[in-house]
């Protein structure tokens, strides 16, 4: 029985210690002074173009272009990529004061696609960066400046802050959006207090001209925008991680649309970890430790399933096996506690923990669904509103 034990042990720290070790760096790193910014720019930047990919979105891409407008003045282009669309998101894109490029081709499937084309027509017009917010998206008021500044003074790529709102009161929208605030906001920034780049979280981000064109986005998985990262890293290239300038946008409503923007996302993370994880390690053989982040970020367990796995690990009758889980778990709990004080209704956000328990089985329930998309091809499938 020991030896089953200290099995299983041995297996369920093997996986989980990714995880781990990407909640310790990121969230240990939020305690670290902020590191200093150039004041003022080092170079102007000129041109800069907002590439708007939208798929049958006529309902919401109105809204996301007069946030921009208000955001941007004259200081940027809207350009709304109107991809294999079937409704009238063109329409309602130029009614709302942005530039349309409409962009048909069945066999171009996924968001990937029309974002090159975008960068493509983007840089032809003489744009010096790009940056590009989901046609379901609001930006801040500041978000436009904010970008101009940060690549003014030389970032390469930058990603802003990415909320995903819940607007029910159901409790597992609640957790969803908590957990999404830890990956998009705990962990960037993490990263960002370090040096280490912030990654691309798809809605949000910015790039200059000369990025693009040393680092072609040739990015077309489930999950494009972890796949360019991957490749910016591979160049050099680091992502700075602006707090101050949001994005928004609202969570699926319908189950059956929130369950298929989940097994979209991770299943897409499944396919990324399959292909990259060999290469990211050949990278740190020679010699390139700040790959060993990226790596735990690739290979770790979503954090549902990895919390059960260390709530598991915590109850095998093995001491040093329960000081790991146990340790392992009080981290995950400062991550997560984290997260709920850098959102709305932080009292509100700690009652909806008790709902934890459910939250995790209703993520189980999407492993076949997980696994179908981690096999499949890349498409754009609109989330139902």
């Amino acid at each position: 029985m020991i030896i089953f034990f200290s099995l299983l042990a041995v297996v369920l720290i093997a996986a989980t210690l990714p995880l781990v070790m990407e909640l310790l760096i990121v969230t240990s790193a939020l305690f670290v002074p902020r590191r200093r910014t150039q004041s003022s720019p080092s170079q102007k930047l000129g041109r800069l173009t907002v590439v708007v990919p939208a798929h049958d979105e006529e309902l919401l891409v109105g809204r996301c272009v007069a946030s921009l407008r208000a955001s941007a003045g004259k200081a940027a282009q809207i350009l709304v990529v109107a991809h294999n669309c079937t409704d009238g998101t063109a329409e309602r894109a130029r009614e709302a004061g942005a530039e349309v490029l409409v962009y048909n081709d069945p066999k171009a499937q996924g968001k990937g696609h029309a974002l090159r084309t975008g960068f493509a027509a983007a840089l032809a017009a003489g744009a010096d960066a790009v940056a590009v917010v989901d046609a379901d998206s609001t930006v801040s008021v500041n978000f436009v400046p904010m970008i101009h500044q940060a690549l003014s003074e030389g970032a390469d790529a930058l990603q802003c802050r990415y909320e995903m709102k819940s607007t029910t009161e159901k409790g597992n929208s609640g957790l969803a959006s908590l957990a999404f605030r830890g990956f998009t906001f705990i962990r960037p920034m993490g990263r960002d207090r370090l040096g280490l780049s912030s990654g691309i979280l798809g809605n949000g981000f910015a790039l200059t001209a000369k990025t693009l064109r040393e680092v072609p986005y040739e990015a077309f998985s489930l999950v494009e925008d972890l796949e360019y990262h991957l490749h910016l890293l591979k160049a050099h290239k680091r992502v700075r991680f602006i707090e101050y300038a949001i994005v928004s946008a609202e969570l699926p409503v319908a189950t059956t649309a929130e369950v298929s923007q989940r097994a979209r996302w991770e299943g897409g993370r499944i396919r990324v970890a399959k292909m990259w994880t060999l290469p990211l390690l050949r990278e740190i053989a020679r010699g390139r430790f700040s790959m060993v982040e990226p790596l735990m970020d690739v290979a770790g367990l979503p954090l549902a399933f990895g919390v059960s796995a260390l709530i598991t690990v915590s109850l095998i009758p093995l001491h040093v096996a329960r000081i790991y889980g146990l340790l392992s778990l009080a981290l995950v709990l400062t991550h997560v506690l984290l997260a709920a004080w850098a959102g709305p209704n932080f009292f509100r956000t700690l009652r909806l923990l008790v709902m934890a328990p459910f939250y995790i089985l209703w993520k189980f329930r999407l492993v076949p669904r997980l696994i179908r998309a981690s096999h499949s091809q890349a498409a754009w499938i609109r989330t139902g509103r």
